[in-house]
């Protein structure tokens, strides 16, 4: 018998119905709902240990987004035929839905945790990412498992001057701003995203309108779960056992000792970790001798919040950082340009304790990035990657693969440059630009987006206008209303504070941002104010780039492949190709060039790459050769290619054949051709005639050779 599900159904704004369903599918999880909107449906479990692992003091939480194939009728890409590692966008969006709901789970809830989201079927025009976190978080909602949300997300578009929530991806094309946003009923959680130039005032009024989507989504939750037997009541638990004596004895020992620390105001990030150890470890030291070891977990945990209320009350009271900075204070900036003498565009940009080497490559169309995903397919001519080695904290870490934060930082950072980078004509180039993070004490992806724009005005790519990041911070007081925003964060004041809020954007506007907010009850009188002191450390940063360099290069380097381009009739790409690419082939060889050929409309555009002019120019008079359509009354050089007893076939254009007649190739009277011409012989020879009815060229040599005066004969 086929069960019957529960379902909630939400109206939105313009008509169109989401509904959440549970109780049909994947029973056997301890929460499992269906998320669908149209066509497009996404299956969430979530499922939970039943005791947390000994001696771990942390939420471990895993969230993976995945789309399926079939859902839009594809077959994957490669030789397996099956959905393999996660692509760069569903990692994109599980770091999305991972960092909305991971700070909602009870400090105290340390059972390991899974959440996983299916896209099982999926429109054209539809972007599924929007509604993971809804599918994540309801299917949290119906389980037992302790959660304090629901969280859910919306996207919201700036188009033509009007905000759209959760727009089709074909609208996106138009957007001034593509925004999303994750929250609870009563809080923003979470805000990533890009635009062109937008005033902060846009995009405050961008996060009322997604929350406002949200909350609907969220009551929706609530609803639902109140109608699912196993959700009520959430299951007991006990992962931490405390010492409540200890706790006081960590916080009267150590709060004084680290608040006083904190004021030293020690800009070396090694030096202030290994100050607070050095309490950290006196405390233990303190301990009789058969305690320690049984202690030292404890003391740990509890230290690190005696260590965080010290730093945050000592600058929420003396407005001083932990590097003796003030509230709005930019660290010390240097950059470099043209420092690696091999890369097409290369830069350096150190901000106090962070450092990004970053270069750029500039490519041909064959180069560009091949996007086939269930969903969204195409190819993209600018890609930027970013690399964090461990030594770039002072860490010991094995070489794997690309992580999910690097992929995340990356993004952001792409996305903040991408709007400024020129397209078409202005910039035939497929560009790559890559981050090598060699220091990091905070703010790594900003000093990506910095180092990226010196790096590509470096490369003389005509960026539109330099892109400056960012990254604001805030310590807040609960319930006192007190609270105070930090520019340009540290790494410890990241950790220790309640958000981390990038902002990128050029001296008119916002290109991108991301924010995680670990408080309830932000105001947007605190994000108002954050967002404004962001713009001033910005213009900041734009003035100390410009130390440096204020404009792209007039010309690419001397290293840097110049693209040349050509149109010709589409008719003739066949014949530059030549059967099984045999022409292009031998003419990208033989003149050391690389040729693109691309369709468009009734034309074809060539794409002719090569780091030497005079190879350009060679490859150029080769095609014209070919698309050249033969004259009457030309003078060609011509090869000899065949011949025959009544005369030779001269290739006067590449692929084009005329016959010389007998009678045509000298003044006197001859016996046989070979007297005169042999295969491979150039020649120069004139089209006297093209038959109207065949097309069949005719030439002559004769009428260029001077006519022998004792000769009477026409």
């Amino acid at each position: 018998m086929k069960p019957i599900g529960i379902s909630k159904s939400i109206q939105m704004a313009d008509g169109r119905t989401i509904t959440i369903e549970t109780g049909r599918l994947a029973k056997q999880a301890d929460g499992a709902v269906v998320v669908s909107m149209g066509k497009t449906m996404l299956l969430a479990t979530v499922v939970t240990a039943k005791e947390a692992k000994e001696d771990v003091d942390f939420m471990p939480l895993s969230v993976d987004y995945k789309e399926k194939y079939a859902a839009t009728g594809k077959f994957p890409g490669g030789f397996f035929k099956r959905e393999g590692r996660p692509s760069d966008y569903e990692v994109l969006i599980s770091r999305l839905v991972d960092r909305a709901l991971r700070p909602l789970f009870p400090d105290d809830y340390h059972a390991e945790t899974q959440v996983l989201i299916n896209l099982i079927s999926g429109e054209n025009d539809v972007a599924p990412d929007a509604f993971a976190a809804l599918a994540a978080s309801a299917a949290l909602a119906v389980s037992n498992i302790p959660f304090n949300g629901p969280i859910s997300e919306a996207r919201v578009a700036y188009i033509n001057g009007e905000f759209v929530v959760n727009p089709n991806i074909s609208a996106l094309a138009d957007a001034q701003l593509d925004l999303m946003v994750a929250a609870t009923i009563d809080n923003i959680m979470m805000v990533e995203g890009e635009s062109k130039e937008v005033s902060e005032s846009i995009m405050l009024e961008a996060l009322k309108i997604a929350h406002d989507a949200i909350k609907l989504q969220c009551q929706a939750q609530l609803d639902l779960a109140a109608m699912v037997e196993k959700a009520n009541p959430k299951r007991e638990y006990c992962h931490e056992v405390n010492d409540d004596n200890l706790r006081a004895a960590v916080n009267d020992f150590a709060y004084k000792p680290c608040y006083e620390l904190a004021l030293k105001g020690n800009p070396n990030k090694h030096e202030r970790s290994d100050s607070f150890k050095a309490i950290r470890d006196s405390f233990i030291e303190s301990l009789p001798e058969e305690e320690r070891e049984a202690k030292t977990n404890l003391v740990k945990r509890y230290f690190h919040d005696v260590e965080k209320k010290a730093v945050r009350d000592a600058i929420l009271n003396e407005r001083i950082r932990l590097d003796g900075r003030k509230l709005d204070e930019i660290r010390p900036i240097w950059s470099e340009v043209d420092y690696l003498p091999s890369a097409h565009g290369s830069a350096i940009f150190t901000r106090g304790e962070t450092q990004a080497l970053v270069t750029v490559t500039l490519g041909s169309k064959l180069d560009m990035q091949t996007i086939d995903g269930a969903v969204f397919e195409g190819s993209s001519a600018f890609m930027l990657h970013y690399n964090f080695p461990g030594f770039s904290t002072g860490e010991v870490k094995r070489t794997m693969g690309v992580s999910r934060r690097e992929v995340g930082h990356g993004n952001l950072a792409e996305r903040a440059l991408k709007v400024m980078v020129p397209s078409g004509e202005e910039n035939p180039y497929t560009v790559r630009v890559v981050s090598d993070v060699l220091e990091s004490n905070g703010s790594s992806s900003m000093a990506s987006v910095c180092g990226g724009t010196l790096a590509l005005m470096d490369a003389g790519v005509k960026i539109k206008k330099p892109v400056a990041g960012i990254a604001m911070g805030l310590i807040t007081e609960g319930g006192q209303g007190k609270f105070a925003v930090l520019s340009d964060i540290l790494g410890d004041e990241d950790h220790l504070g309640d958000m981390d809020f990038k902002v990128t954007g050029t001296k008119d506007g916002i290109t991108a941002c991301q924010m995680d907010i670990k408080v309830d009850g932000l105001s947007y009188q605190v994000l108002e104010q954050a967002l404004e002191q962001a713009r001033l450390g910005r213009l900041h940063i734009l003035g100390e780039m410009a130390k440096t360099i204020t404009e792209p290069r007039k010309d690419y380097k001397d290293h840097v492949p110049r693209i040349e381009k050509m149109m010709i009739d589409k008719e003739f790409i066949g014949a530059i190709i030549g059967p099984g690419g045999k022409i292009i082939q031998e003419m990208q060889r033989e003149t050391n060039t690389t040729i693109v050929i691309e369709e468009q409309g009734n034309f074809g555009i060539i794409d002719i790459v090569s780091a030497n002019k005079e190879s350009i120019e060679l490859a150029k008079a080769r095609i014209r050769a070919i698309v050249a359509v033969p004259e009457v009354g030309e003078v060609y050089l011509g090869t000899v290619k065949n011949i025959q007893a009544f005369g030779a076939f001269v290739e006067i254009l590449p692929g084009k054949d005329a016959l010389l007649h007998i009678s045509e190739i000298e003044w006197r009277r001859l016996e046989t051709v070979e007297s005169v011409l042999k295969v491979g012989d150039k020649i120069k020879v004139k089209l006297i005639g093209v038959d109207a009815k065949t097309g069949k060229m005719k030439l002559s040599r004769k009428v260029l050779i001077p006519r022998p005066e004792n000769d009477d004969k026409a």
